[in-house]
């Protein structure tokens, strides 16, 4: 784990960015803002999905048409599981997992971060949080105190999550959603692989694989 977000300005080593969609786009551009040149950043997709075309003028390529080996990559997909299979066909080959955050983003010196985490423009973190490895926090999340987050979980656009919370791993949580605190002597658990509806308001445990949706959230789809 890291002490604070590295923002790597001044890289030399190329950057690869799994998958070139929307939020490889926009990956693409926390890059540049982190000090990566245009010319240091390439697209990664499976076979089939594009390669030898440009998105935003970067180049898109499969690991098979690159020398992979000590490159840098981070995993621009937003599902949990599609962006831990992305991660472990990056790793098999020899590249180094990168963590991104942007430089105007409020970070106090007690956050956590782990190895491949991203944290977009807009977003805020207070103090006492824990990021695990390949954690996606989206534009305009605000992150308060005492909070867990698991590895391969995913914040969409504007959510909000008050202290005292520990989300598990894989959890997905869609834009605009809110999860109240958990109290001074136990935190809210999310568990491992939930979901939360876009606009939801938490106020209870979730259950591992259970989704949820709707003011106050109620249980949609259980485990």
């Amino acid at each position: 784990m890291t002490d604070h977000p590295a923002t790597f300005v001044g890289q030399t080593t190329k950057l690869a960015i799994f998958g070139a969609g929307g939020h490889g786009r926009e990956l693409a551009n926390l890059a540049l803002r982190c000090g990566y040149r245009a010319d240091q950043l390439v697209f990664l997709v499976d076979e089939g999905h594009g390669q030898g075309q440009f998105a935003a003028g970067i180049p898109v390529a499969t690991i098979a048409s690159i020398v992979p080996e000590g490159m840098s990559f981070v995993a621009a997909l937003g599902d949990p599981s599609a962006r831990r299979t992305a991660v472990a066909k990056c790793l098999s080959v020899g590249m180094r997992e990168v963590t991104l955050a942007d430089p105007a983003v409020a970070v106090a010196s007690s956050v956590t971060m782990g190895p491949g985490s991203v944290i977009a423009a807009g977003s805020v973190l207070t103090v006492d949080i824990d990021l695990g490895s390949h954690v996606h926090i989206n534009v305009g999340c605000t992150v308060s105190h005492d909070v867990r987050i698991g590895s391969f979980s995913t914040l969409s656009p504007g959510v909000h999550i008050a202290g005292r919370v520990h989300l598990g791993e894989g959890v997905f949580v869609g834009v605009g959603a809110s999860i109240l605190p958990g109290t001074p002597t136990r935190s809210l658990v999310i568990g491992d692989g939930a979901v939360i509806g876009a606009g939801a308001c938490v106020t209870c445990d979730v259950e591992a694989g259970t989704t949820v949706a709707g003011v106050p959230a109620r249980v949609l789809r259980p485990a």
